[in-house]
């Protein structure tokens, strides 16, 4: 069965960050299953289930692990794999973003990508906005100088100008 993914469910990743996700599932879906698997099999071997915590904290684990593996199979197949733009200029995906709100003279900056990807990566401290997002949408093409309208979730119209948009290096 092949489900057809809509351009609003796209995972944006660079082949690196699409490698790192694969390998951290690989690991997931192998060797930590099966660790998971004995220190259960352990545990329950010790006796009386109730009153086991060893047991009770390893499904725990267990189960939070199942759930990272089905959040990274769902984000692998949707994802769209492409490069960090090379040049600056247009707004695209992979791009550090920086906006005005009109009216104010506060310069905000930000990743115009995948948060997933940002999630493997501790040390990067940037907020994400998806190229899906209504903010992502408006300025999505847009170049520096360019103004942007987009309608926020309290349905007011908020437009922001493009003050620069420079490849994304981590």
């Amino acid at each position: 069965m092949t489900q057809k993914i809509d351009e609003d469910s796209v995972v944006w990743l660079t082949q690196d960050g699409y490698d790192q996700l694969k390998t951290e599932l690989e690991h997931l879906k192998g060797p930590a299953r099966a660790e998971i698997t004995q220190r259960i099999s352990e545990a329950r071997d010790e006796g009386d289930l109730k009153e086991n915590g060893g047991y009770h904290a390893a499904k725990d684990e267990q189960g939070k692990m199942e759930a990272r593996i089905r959040q990274l199979e769902d984000m692998v197949r949707r994802a769209r794999v492409g490069e960090t733009p090379k040049k600056g200029g247009k707004v695209e995906p992979g791009m550090k973003v920086s906006i005005k709100f009109a009216g104010d003279d506060d310069v905000e900056t930000f990743l115009l990508g995948s948060r997933e990807l940002l999630a493997l990566d501790a040390s990067v401290d940037i907020d994400v906005y998806s190229p899906q997002s209504p903010l992502g949408a408006a300025i999505l093409g847009k170049k520096k100088g360019d103004k942007a309208t987009y309608e926020a979730p309290n349905g007011k119209p908020v437009t922001v100008e493009i003050v620069a948009a420079e490849p994304f290096t981590g």
